[in-house]
């Protein structure tokens, strides 16, 4: 796929975090990495932000497993997207129409969320925002 870098990142982060959600629910991910791309509180660029988290310090390359603010990122498992899926091809269009400004956020600003059957400890200081299929969507006080 010739994707340039900002998008790949942006519908892999749609694909890994959201493949089995609606249309509703990839838009909903895109637009909270868009979200923190626009907020001064995380880094200015998609692909960092899908990428944020600690990493070793002897190879800063390399992020520590099941620490990244995007699960998918440091799991251990291929990032790559099998464009013969329907749902690779529906992330790759979010992220697209995203980029393009075609769609636009149904978070009510979220930048952070998580999947229904977990209670992180950080949801208690955010705002809850909506609740999208398996995921509740959260922002700032």
């Amino acid at each position: 796929m010739n994707l340039p870098a900002a998008l790949l990142c942006l519908a892999q982060a749609v694909f890994f975090e959201a493949r089995g959600e609606p249309f509703i629910g990839k838009v909903a991910v895109a637009s909270v990495v868009m979200n923190r791309v626009l907020d001064p509180r995380f880094p200015d660029e998609i692909c960092d932000v899908v990428k944020q988290g600690p990493t070793y310090k002897s190879r800063p390359e390399i992020p520590v497993r099941h620490r990244c603010q995007f699960s998918f990122y440091c799991d251990g498992k291929s990032d790559e997207l099998n464009m013969g899926l329907q749902s690779a091809q529906e992330s790759v269009n979010v992220a697209l129409m995203m980029a393009q400004g075609t769609i636009f956020d149904v978070t009510e600003g979220a930048t952070f969320y998580h999947a229904v059957y977990v209670n992180p400890d950080w949801a208690q200081t955010k705002v809850r925002t909506v609740q999208i299929d398996n995921h509740i969507f959260y922002r700032w006080e």
